[in-house]
């Protein structure tokens, strides 16, 4: 086996008796690069759109969510956030409303989310503030102040802070009166004083963030909660905090740690990643071609010295390790020099945003593509690499094999 190994080395590194055959085997190992490259710089850069989506969502999602298992509303939400809150690992639990509404601004109108909170502890537990545009702290709020989406900002038109809004909601309570229908609707007025951007549609589009007194009072509710939101003790395992909250509770509570909020988001990051390595795989297979045309070559090149070792007394099963080992070393250049050049074009990204995002910057949250280097990434690759050396030294083996005399 050592002997075959030296063998095929100097072979793949000897100059050959034709120019072609250098540049075919050049050729091969190059395009095994370029492939793994790819692969590592792209599943470098959704994991760095992944890192980044999982900061914003710790600006704005909790710890640990309760929402009710049955029905839209927790009877007494006051009540169980503060028997949650009393729990040790638990530092703030607070209960939340959500529901639709109708928001007017001006001569413009869009049906909203609304979500009212105790602004001050929503502070605490989420880091809105640091998505808010003029930077305004929203536990600064009054009660009739609000912050508002940057989607909901450009519908409706609002370009500065402290203009008022119009919100209505059916009620909840009661007939509709068919010869008056506005009366079947609450109405408050609420002050746009903030913008915030998440880079979540799902946030970003409509919703606005309000205090829960306004909201209790626009949906008629009065101890009720749609949620219950949770900050943990600092050290405390978000896992295995939910795991207990979910024993305390029963199965009458739903409860999500922060990935299962948003496992949506998150799932179609990780289809995306992982379609795209599937392609780029395929492109790698493409490129395996050639390093079965470079073996074939080679061993039409050595023909002369391959009848010299049969006539040597060496078998069949030996010659044809030669090529087996010929086409590993292909492969193996190949893919380790790929993991190199993507791992440091991916590093040089990362630390000098080399490749920009179009747009305006002043508009961009990011301005350059995010990538986040992940060692599981390179072993992945590495695994259908290995699959497709594999499978080119057994075709090149075989080729070797008739080549000689039966």
């Amino acid at each position: 086996m050592t002997n075959s190994f030296l063998i095929s080395w100097r072979y793949l590194t000897a100059p050959k008796s034709h120019g072609a055959v250098s540049a075919i085997a050049i050729v091969s190992i190059v395009g095994v690069a370029v492939a793994t490259a790819a692969i590592i710089i792209v599943l470098s850069v959704f994991n760095g759109f992944r890192y980044n989506l999982n900061e914003r969502l710790d600006s704005l999602t909790p710890d640990i969510s309760v929402a009710p298992a049955y029905g839209k509303t927790i009877s007494e939400g006051d009540s169980l956030a503060l028997r949650l809150s009393e729990l040790p690992f638990v530092e703030i639990a607070m209960p939340e409303v959500t529901d639709n509404a109708l928001v007017i601004s001006g001569a413009k109108e869009m049906p909203v989310t609304l979500r009212g909170v105790n602004q001050y502890i929503f502070g605490q537990i989420t880091g809105i503030d640091s998505l808010l545009l003029d930077r305004t702290p929203i536990g600064d709020y009054t009660e009739k102040e609000t912050s508002i989406a940057v989607g909901v900002a450009q519908r409706l038109g609002i370009y500065s802070a402290g203009d008022t809004l119009l919100i209505f909601a059916p009620k909840r309570l009661g007939r509709v009166n068919i010869a008056n229908p506005l009366s079947s609707f609450i109405s408050d007025s609420i002050v746009a004083s903030s913008v915030f951007r998440s880079l979540q549609n799902e946030f970003d589009e409509n919703t606005i963030i309000a205090d829960i007194g306004v909201a209790r009072e626009l949906f008629q509710y009065e101890t009720e909660a749609t949620a219950i939101q949770i900050k943990l003790q600092a050290g405390a395992d978000i896992q295995d905090s939910a795991d207990q909250i979910r024993n305390i509770l029963g199965e009458e509570y739903i409860v999500k740690d922060r990935l299962m909020q948003q496992d949506i988001n998150f799932r179609m990051v990780e289809i995306e990643k992982w379609l795209t390595f599937i392609l780029l795989v395929f492109i790698l297979v493409i490129a395996s071609f050639n390093i079965i045309s470079t073996l074939c070559m080679i061993i039409l090149d050595k023909g002369e010295a391959i009848r010299i070792f049969s006539y040597m007394g060496m078998n069949k099963r030996k010659i044809g390790l030669i090529f087996w080992w010929e086409s590993i070393l292909v492969t193996l250049i190949g893919a380790v020099s790929g993991i190199i050049i993507g791992v440091v074009v991916a590093l040089l990204q990362e630390k000098f945003s080399i490749i920009k995002l179009a747009g305006d910057p002043e508009n961009l949250v990011m301005r350059a593509y995010p990538v986040r280097v992940e060692w599981l990434d390179m072993a992945i690759t590495f695994v259908p690499i290995l699959i497709i050396g594999l499978i080119c030294a057994q075709v090149s083996v075989a080729f070797a094999k008739s080549r000689l005399n039966p």
